[in-house]
């Protein structure tokens, strides 16, 4: 069968759903919904207001929001103007948070004043930026420190100190014409990025990955319609958080398709539960273990709330598949394998994929993307061997942001992305991840870089050596565990060096287990991380 590529800008998708479903919702997030002719008008506002604040095409527009409908109406109103979105991920602290705005050259940041997971994003700021509270003039800042950040935005209700309120928000939308949004709304190509997602890589901090409109919107498109194929009046259901891939994605492919996406500020299964069977749920993204299993272990599960339920999408291995697809018989259950360099996803199982296919593999990369595994040489494998994955195709990002060394690193001469993960390429394309070939952890979904808590573990006064590694748990799939060499004379426990962590970095970041060691087990020239690794999963009885 003859197919072809439909593609279109971000900032192009509401306008395009306006004009075919303007009556049907769009977007849910707990009680808040919007039509999609409510979110086409309500981003025009926006446009127009970010516009006012100085906002120009290829600026960065930070966003620091819970899941919630304002974050999604941002999202498009950006896009609108040309502007570059980058969803902040909702768990950093005031360290990171200070990287990601400095570092991304943020214009403005919008954030809420929901309070989600007990974190005050008003407080965070202040934190993060010193002399935001005093500032005189909020819509024209000029802070040490922070060149090009210009308004700190705050959605919501309630007002707080070198904030632009919401109120004002709005007004300023009254000092830009509408059509200079339209016009604006035209101008990008499909190169030209429209998002920047921070990402763990093997560096300290987080490293800006700039996605283009084509790599966003082809990759959502694809999945939605060759793998969950999704039709006009589905009703899909995603609790994962704004700032992820993972929300962006199946957002983009719903909505292209003229169905509704619907998701909620605080998973909690009970209310989850409700709402699925409130909203006739046809397709579900919980995704990672936590999630799922809360759902279909909590006592007020009854295999009718999933009843519409045709296809879902879970990722763990396979015998937590087999359980999970053991109690939703009626929908299939398919599974992913991607990275935020490469437009977030790579491949996804195709429903007609046997059972023991989708059960054991991440499916086939979309078609115009190329899947290989590599030797240490270089060269590619026979099927069935395993190596380094390496993706090619529209979905690969251009380069790290204002990081060209490790841009190079990344890419070979053949124009392959390396992606620092082990699997293997079966005989039928279908990829199997394996793990992770460079030193990094993969916490919840959540890339973490071991350098990055080893580095601040090194601040410790007692610590002379830190190695992090990852070790296996039942909700997380992994967690991160810290052994130590400290200084001669000196004494830590494990609750001492947790909160030490605590609250100086993200949660997920913060060491698990804390073991102290005199000796460690050494290669030629670098500790064997895999021996500490090994060790610590035998004591605790895991893996």
């Amino acid at each position: 069968m003859t197919t072809w590529t439909e593609v279109c800008t971000f900032g192009d998708l509401i306008v395009r759903g306006a004009a075919r479903w303007p009556d049907v919702d769009a977007v849910v997030i707990n009680d808040d919904r919007a039509t999609y002719a409510e979110l086409n008008a309500r981003s025009i506002e926006i446009g127009r207001s970010l516009k006012a604040l100085g906002v120009e095409r290829g600026d960065k527009v930070g966003l620091l929001v819970p899941n919630c409908l304002d974050g999604v109406e941002v999202l498009f109103g950006a896009a609108r103007i040309g502007a570059v979105v980058v969803p902040i991920n909702a768990r950093f602290r005031a360290r990171e948070l200070v990287h990601v705005i400095a570092d991304g050259d943020l214009r403005v940041v919008v954030t809420s004043d929901i309070v989600a997971d007990h974190v005050d994003y008003v407080d965070l700021l202040h934190e993060a930026v010193p002399g935001l509270a005093d500032a005189p003039e909020p819509s024209r800042l000029d802070l040490a420190g922070f060149p090009d950040l210009r308004a700190c935005v705050l959605l919501g209700s309630t007002a707080a100190a070198g904030f632009v309120s919401a109120a004002e928000f709005t007004e300023f939308a009254d000092g830009v014409d509408p059509t200079e949004v339209e016009r604006l709304r035209r101008l990008p190509a499909l190169r030209d990025p429209a998002i920047m997602i921070y990402t763990s890589g093997t560096t300290a901090m987080p490293k800006g990955c700039p996605l283009s409109h084509e790599a966003l919107m082809r990759t959502a498109v694809e999945a939605g319609r060759t793998r969950f194929r999704f039709i006009e009046g589905d009703r899909f259901w995603d609790p994962l958080p704004l700032f992820h891939m993972s929300f962006i994605l199946p957002m983009i492919g719903v909505l292209d398709a003229g169905g509704t996406f619907i998701s909620m500020t605080h998973f909690e299964p009970a209310a989850a539960l409700a709402q699925l069977e409130r909203e006739g749920v046809t397709g579900m993204f919980p995704t990672f273990p936590a999630v799922t299993q809360a759902l279909l272990n909590h006592p007020d599960f009854r295999a009718e709330t999933l009843s519409a339920v045709r296809i879902t999408n879970n990722v763990a291995p396979p015998d937590t598949l087999r359980a999970m697809q053991a109690k939703m018989p009626q929908a299939v259950q398919i599974s992913a394998y991607g990275l935020t360099e490469c437009g977030g996803v790579v491949a996804f199982n195709d429903p007609d994929d046997t059972y023991e296919q989708r059960m054991t593999t991440q499916g086939a990369p979309f078609a115009g993307i190329e899947v290989c595994a590599k030797g240490e040489d270089g060269a590619v494998l026979d099927p069935g061997v395993r190596g380094e994955l390496c993706v090619r195709g529209y979905n690969v990002f251009e380069g790290y942001y204002k990081d060209p060394d490790k841009t190079a690193e990344a890419f070979d001469s053949d124009g392959w992305f390396h992606t620092g993960d082990l699997g293997v390429v079966d005989a039928g394309g279908r990829v199997v991840y394996q793990g992770r070939l460079k030193d990094m952890l993969k916490v919840g979904g959540e890339n973490v870089a071991a350098i990055e808590i080893e580095s601040y573990l090194a601040t410790h006064p007692a610590v002379s050596i830190a190695a992090v590694v990852g070790v296996d748990d039942a909700k997380y799939m992994e967690v991160p565990a810290a052994f130590l060499e400290l200084k001669p004379g000196t004494e830590v426990t494990e609750a001492e060096i947790i909160e030490f962590c605590t609250g100086a970095m993200s949660k997920f970041k913060v060491p698990k287990y804390v073991r102290v060691v005199t000796e460690w087990p050494m290669s030629a020239t670098k500790i064997q991380k895999f021996r500490l690794r090994d060790q610590l999963n035998e004591e605790l009885g895991l893996g």
